[in-house]
């Protein structure tokens, strides 16, 4: 897949993620599980529009990060409470109720690896898990005791793979929803603490 195709796929032209059906499937099923008491981070949060909706539907206390200055400034527009910073490594330990993640998660070669926000956005590298594995690998610290993970993953991105490196965390892995297109099937799995 090439840079374009990325693009195109997602039909973006600014540098930041715009919300398609990874967002809006990741944002249904957070927005079924939380609730009002909830403090939650949405990860790479780009628009806000997870954090923002999940915030309306729930009255949850939903927060934003992202690497990208032009997201942050996007999801706070958006209404977000936003920090940018990478993955979870700005926030205190135990802080979540819930953490959201819609990551990178398109495998690209190396080939067509540019060095934009958007290729940030939506590379996850060779195999799809550049950036899934160290956040499954930093996660657990910033989860309150009861606290749970809900990752957007695709099937390109090897689902048991992304299950195994879950355990070696010490986090329990379940389906909770999916939905198939022609090209992949986006699955949210839902993570807890074992």
């Amino acid at each position: 897949m090439t840079k374009e195709d990325l693009a195109a796929r997602r039909g973006l032209d600014s540098p930041v993620y715009d919300p398609a059906e990874d967002s809006r499937l990741l944002a249904q099923t957070a927005s079924e599980r939380l609730g009002s008491g909830d403090v939650a981070l949405d990860v790479g949060t780009g628009s806000g529009y997870v954090a923002a909706t999940v915030a309306a539907e729930t009255g949850a206390s939903v927060y934003g990060c992202d690497v990208n200055p032009h997201a942050c400034r996007r999801a706070r527009d958006a209404g977000v409470p936003v920090v940018r910073t990478d993955l979870v490594s700005g926030f205190r330990d135990g802080a979540f109720d819930w953490v959201l993640f819609n990551p990178p998660y398109l495998p690209t070669p190396p080939e067509v690896e540019g060095d934009d926000w958007m290729e940030t956005a939506l590379s996850g590298g060779e195999d799809g898990r550049r950036v899934v594995d160290p956040f499954l690998d930093a996660v657990g610290r910033v989860l309150a005791p009861e606290g749970r993970v809900l990752l957007l993953v695709s099937s390109l991105t090897g689902l048991e793979a992304v299950a195994a490196r879950a355990a070696t965390n010490g986090l329990a892995t379940e389906r909770v929803a999916e939905e198939s297109f022609p090209f992949e099937r986006l699955v949210v799995l839902e993570l807890t603490p074992e």
